[in-house]
């Protein structure tokens, strides 16, 4: 794997990763909260047999990224284009777990003229879906900390001096199972995405509950949409929206799966 920072116009730097040119596809990843930006391990062996190159990036904030306070879903698109600029690629799919999600929406939206397909994965719709109790089926501590970041970056600041670490995503026991086997791969960039505190998590959130910046609607590409019936982070009617406003979407529901465990099909989405 190849990692480089690239300045972009404004003299930040994005911290990025590549596994390299050769390949035939290319797919850019993009993480969740609070993750850091290394493509997905777990996919590798299914990447080398389909020849797909990993492309990815550590979102503002995180890792050796530089921090953007008040960046919304669409920024994504922006960063994207400049690393695909960067490293000579025209044309390339996107695929994004949990708030990766709807970063990789907007990449689709936003860069039509590059953008072949979308998977998405466990994905969290916009907070003024019309028709969508928003905050229906989450997990309290969900609930919680979402509600605080809709109040103002100054409140969900204090939420997280109060609370701290005390959040309680409502793992499945397939989720943790996943966590234990396959996919414990998260563990560590959720580790190394806590060494620079909490501000990157708190962007995020304030991004969840912000308007992205673009419309669903607007996504022309194919979209694949992947959602696990149990899950409490982002429930499954996230999911069921967002292939009914996607104009080219297939939604793949899962009974039995949660947040994590959804991860395990997707390299049949791939």
């Amino acid at each position: 794997m190849n990692e480089f920072d690239l300045q972009l116009v404004d003299g930040s730097m994005l911290h990025c990763y590549d596994t390299g040119a050769g390949q035939g596809r290319t797919v850019f990843w993009h993480h969740g909260t609070p993750n850091t930006g290394p493509p997905p391990a777990p996919l590798f062996p299914a990447a080398e047999q389909l020849g797909i190159r990993w492309v990815s990036y550590d979102r503002p904030g995180y890792g050796g990224s530089s921090p953007r306070p008040g960046r919304d879903m669409a920024s994504a698109a922006s960063y994207v284009d400049a690393v695909a600029d960067a490293l000579g690629i025209d044309r390339f799919a996107v695929m994004g777990h949990s708030s990766g999600a709807a970063h990789a929406l907007a990449c689709a939206a936003l860069l039509p003229h590059r953008v072949l397909g979308v998977v998405g994965v466990a994905a969290l719709a916009p907070f003024d879906s019309d028709g969508l109790d928003w905050f229906a089926g989450m997990a309290e501590s969900g609930v919680d900390t979402l509600r605080a970041a809709a109040a103002g970056r100054r409140v969900k600041e204090q939420h997280q001096i109060d609370h701290g670490d005390e959040y309680d995503p409502e793992f499945t026991p397939a989720d943790l199972a996943a966590l234990g086997g396959s996919w414990s791969w998260l563990m560590d960039v959720v580790r190394a995405a806590g060494s620079n505190g909490p501000g990157p998590a708190i962007d995020d959130d304030l991004a969840n509950v912000s308007p992205w910046g673009f419309d669903p609607a607007e996504v022309a590409a194919p979209v694949i949409l992947l959602h696990g019936q149990r899950d409490r982070v982002a429930p499954p009617a996230h999911g069921q929206w967002l292939a009914d406003r996607c104009p080219d979407s297939e939604l793949r529901l899962y009974p039995g799966e949660g947040h994590i465990s959804v991860l395990t099909h997707a390299a049949d989405a791939l």
